[in-house]
């Protein structure tokens, strides 16, 4: 049945002063009472807020003027003081001004509404983008079902024939060509070529479209008198579809001197690329499906069977159309049951080709499809941001109008740009059904057929969207809302963890770090993503970056957490760290679980998805009724074997302080029974020299800090466990280096340490003093000259450029400066790559009482054509899943904790495996098989 756009004149009337279950009431009331005599609606008008350029209305004042005169509706409009049409000329109009739409049966709008700004039990008009399935929407779209909305979307005001009758017409077409104009023009710049569109402003710069054909008319003239930059030439503008969006292209596009060209020619024009002609006109190509795909077993192309069977063909866009193309500009209606016009592989394809170096210079999608008939058009752009750049050789996705990849302009709602003329022909085309609809008329075929659902159902037409709603994974309306990620830092394994956030198209990324132009080069590659600069010492500007935010994010050095984490519970925000909690961050547990904040700290690698590995099979092992008898976790960031070309077989792929440090650090662990302790600084010379891991690798090892303290988040008994130990991996010879460097004082945190303005030579000299390099070396570590280990450590400073004068250096201790030299000297160049191994054994006394040593290991590469490390990727992920948990609710438990916890450990393990990386588990029988056993566990 339908809702109460039939009620009697009194209850309308009651209806204005009724809220909340009185309101409800009469809404259900008026389900079963459709009046022949209809009495006038309300009728009211939302303030567009998807942004603050979003100045259209449905109806413009005098629409609204007639509608009252011929229907004797009420119309209330909300207050904007950015809607091309001021409050004061709706209220001349008859209507009334008012925030508050609930007394309204019907609400007109433009853009998809906020679903916590939808009224329940009202009926909307809108362009819903949801009756296609788009993925994106179907939030939106379980929304309305919730509330018992009935949802009329214009897309769906058809007539018999299936013309659309409400729409903007050719309004996005003409806005997404000029600003397509605009773009080529800054991109050509930015390239070293001036060209005549640099004269082309965006469209709304111009008051009216006679300003445009006045500029455009100028730009002619230009291209006549001066022509087109050489290198571009021929510049062929590709036009796909022919619908509204195509002709307001063309008429724009059509003021400009052209010649228009057929697929056949282009070969012919590629060969008389240098015919002056082409200097001075542009061609224009427009193309149908015939032109741009194929039968993939060959013969004729039927239009026909192409509609039906779409799966029998294939688009050949990028060989045979795209080749020629500077500008493309994309009006084409795409399903998903259709070939893309172009795939990611496709434009890399383009791009590989150096001799295509000046095609595909830009895209106006006007269609702004999101992953449809353009693969890698992944966002819609904005009017103040309209561009992004796609370079599919290497992956990205940027803002730099200066660096490879083709142009795209996406913007959704490009009418906008021309808000008086595109709000004017809209309302007249909506006024018919306008009027129908304020007569209370939901049988008008145009009203009817555009109703996607109604009383908390699909209707029939549209029930297949239950399947997209399916697969959406049921999102309700509280998953819906923005969310906002505050990233504090931007160092080595900052840009996984951005990737995966940025993915979720509901996500605002704020990167704000103390280097903002490396924050800034971060950001400007991805969506969404803005870079700010961070202080952590100004508490205000935290402060101020913390409150506009729903997670923190830190990935500053270790010893700023506690500040962050405390601004953070002060302010409500949940926060993700991959560092260890430490006892600053430990006291922090109470205040958080009073405010009701979650902070998960050790989500990383190691700390992080060892934990989350080890608590899997000791969880699975204690639900078998089997006993942890033995633990034993290494884990190790490391170059790659091939290139781990230096004396300490070691490249920093994450803080080179972190890695120093770590080397400082006391230790204790249990290993057969035994307590082991190792005091600090006393790490290197008790390494573990072989550790027999994969017979592949020469391993050795250093405990890692005290694994008994994890005995008891992981629900061990230490004192029936034969061995509790956690280790650092690294390759033979580094700990023999490392040692060295640490007698001799180059690691020293102490602040009369420190090192001003010195070259890597003057700081060497510094600290070792001057004389004979290996007499001084051999004498300081009171080893004989001739010993190799004086070689290598010889060989070692020249490698680490402490050989040579270089940049000075200013630190605030001798580790410090030796941070900023390796961290120079031993990067991963490009081409090379990293390693991350993980490994977990457990020893498990079974219920029957046999015993079984099971093994959870990681192996995982970096990538050396993109260039992002293992150690990023595996950093980097897991804290940015952590992060999506807290965003979607996922996690109860509150104050400090650490991912032991069932409820992040699993989903994260499983969001992991979705991303490549994925934990190998074997089993084998007896202790004889372990780790546990074949380990030397004394120096």
């Amino acid at each position: 049945m339908l809702s109460a756009l039939c009620a009697p004149a009194a209850t309308a009337r009651l209806r204005l002063r009724a809220s909340g279950p009185l309101l409800s009431r009469l809404h259900r009331a008026s389900l079963a009472t459709q009046a022949t005599n209809r009495s006038p609606l309300v009728i009211g008008i939302r303030r567009e807020d998807k942004n603050r350029w979003e100045r259209r209305v449905a109806l413009t004042p005098a629409h609204v003027k007639e509608l009252i005169a011929e229907t004797g509706a009420q119309v209330i409009v909300q207050p904007s003081n950015t809607r091309i049409f001021n409050n004061a000329s709706f209220v001349a109009a008859g209507a009334t001004i008012n925030e508050d739409l609930s007394h309204a049966d019907a609400i007109l709008g433009i853009k998809e509404v906020p679903i916590d700004k939808l009224i329940p039990s009202k009926t909307y008009v809108i362009f819903s983008h949801t009756h296609k399935g788009q993925k994106y929407n179907m939030p939106s779209l379980q929304a309305f079902l919730d509330k018992g909305i009935r949802l009329i979307d214009y897309e769906l005001m058809v007539n018999e024939e299936g013309k659309r009758q409400v729409l903007f017409g050719k309004h996005a077409g003409y806005a997404g060509m000029i600003d397509g104009l605009h773009g080529l023009g800054q991109r050509l710049l930015a390239l070293g070529y001036n060209s005549p569109f640099i004269h082309m402003g965006q469209a709304h710069v111009y008051p009216n479209l006679e300003c445009v054909h006045t500029k455009l008319r100028h730009v002619a003239d230009i291209i006549e008198d001066q022509g087109l930059p050489d290198a571009f030439a021929p510049m062929l503008f590709t036009f796909t579809g022919s619908g509204n969006v195509t002709q307001g292209a063309r008429a724009i596009f059509d003021d400009l001197p052209h010649d228009n060209v057929t697929v056949d020619e282009l070969p012919f024009i590629a060969k008389d690329r240098y015919n002056d002609r082409y200097r001075r006109r542009l061609l224009a190509l427009q193309v149908n499906a015939q032109d741009y795909v194929e039968r993939i077993d060959g013969g004729p192309y039927s239009r026909e069977e192409y509609r039906e069977y779409p799966e029998r063909y294939r688009s050949v866009f990028a060989t045979k159309i795209a080749p020629y193309t500077s500008m493309l500009v994309n009006g084409i209606y795409w399903e998903s049951k259709y070939p893309r016009l172009m795939t990611t592989k496709d434009l890399a394809y383009i791009q590989r080709q150096r001799e295509l170096r000046t095609r595909m210079l830009a895209i106006a999608d006007i269609s702004c499809d999101i992953g449809g008939s353009l693969e890698f058009m992944s966002h819609a752009s904005t009017i103040d941001s309209p561009f992004f750049y796609v370079d599919a050789v290497n992956g990205l996705e940027h803002k730099d109008i200066e660096k490879p990849g083709v142009q795209i302009n996406s913007i959704d709602n490009l009418p906008t740009e021309l808000p008086f003329e595109a709000s004017k022909h809209f309302g007249d085309s909506l006024y018919p059904y306008a009027k129908a609809l304020a007569s209370g008329d939901l049988k008008h075929p145009v009203i009817s057929h555009a109703i996607i659902c109604q009383d908390g159902a699909l209707v029939e037409q549209h029930k297949h969207l239950e399947k997209s709603l399916a697969e959406s994974g049921g999102l309700r309306v509280a998953n819906t809302q923005r969310k906002r990620v505050l990233l504090a830092g931007s160092g080595m394994v900052s840009q996984p963890l951005v990737d995966y956030l940025a993915s979720s198209k509901d996500t605002d990324i704020t990167i704000a770090s103390n280097d903002l132009s490396e924050a800034k080069r971060l950001a400007y590659q991805f969506p969404n993503t803005v870079a700010a600069l961070l202080d952590v010492s100004d508490s205000r500007a935290l402060d101020q970056l913390i409150k506009d935010c729903d997670v923190v994010v830190s990935l500053v050095p270790a010893h700023l957490h506690p500040r962050l984490a405390d601004a953070a519970i002060r302010r409500g925000k949940h926060m993700v760290t991959a560092s260890y909690i430490s006892p600053e961050m430990q006291k922090l547990d109470q205040a958080a679980r009073d405010a009701q904040v979650s902070i998960i700290s050790e989500i990383g690698l190691d700390p992080g998805i060892d934990h989350c590995s080890a608590m899997k099979i000791i969880d699975e092992a204690k639900a078998q009724g089997g006993k942890i008898r033995s633990f034993i976790s290494w884990c190790g960031g490391l170059a790659a074997p091939e290139h781990s070309n230096n004396q300490i077989g070691y490249k920093f792929s994450w803080s080179p302080r972190g890695v120093l440090t770590a080397g400082l650090n006391p230790a204790q662990y249990k290993a057969n029974g035994q307590m082991h302790g190792i005091a600090e600084g006393k790490l290197f010379e008790n390494r573990f020299r072989n550790v027999p891991l994969y017979p592949g690798f020469a391993f050795e090892g250093l405990a890692n800090r005290d694994s008994l303290q994890y005995a008891e988040p992981y629900g061990l008994d230490l004192e029936n466990m034969d061995t509790m130990f956690r280790g650092t991996l690294r390759y033979e010879g580094y700990s023999e280096i490392m040692d060295c460097l640490l007698r001799l004082g180059f690691l020293s945190l102490d602040p009369k340490s420190h090192v001003s303005a010195a070259s890597a030579t003057e700081f060497l000299t510094r600290v070792i003093g001057k004389g004979d390099l290996r007499q001084v070396l051999a004498q300081r570590l009171a080893l004989p000259v001739s010993d190799p280990l004086v070689s290598r450590l010889m060989l070692a400073l020249e490698e680490f450029g402490m050989l040579s004068s270089g940049s000075p250096i200013t630190a605030a201790t001798s580790l410090d400066a030796m941070s900023k030299i390796l961290q120079s000297s031993l990067k991963l160049n490009p081409g090379e790559r990293d390693i991350v191994c993980l490994f977990h054994e457990f020893g498990i006394e079974n219920l029957d009482g046999s015993y079984s040593v099971q093994t959870s290991s990681l192996v995982a590469y970096g990538d050396a054509e993109s260039g992002e490390t293992a150690m990023a990727r595996t950093v980097g992920v897991p804290a940015a899943i952590a992060t999506r948990l807290l965003l979607e609710d996922k996690v109860a438990t509150k104050g400090v904790i650490r991912p032991t916890i069932k409820e992040i450990y699993e989903p994260l393990l499983q969001r992991l495996e979705a991303k490549g990386l994925v934990f190998a588990e074997h089993t084998k029988n007896g202790v004889h098989n372990s780790l546990q056993h074949r380990m030397k566990w004394t120096k």
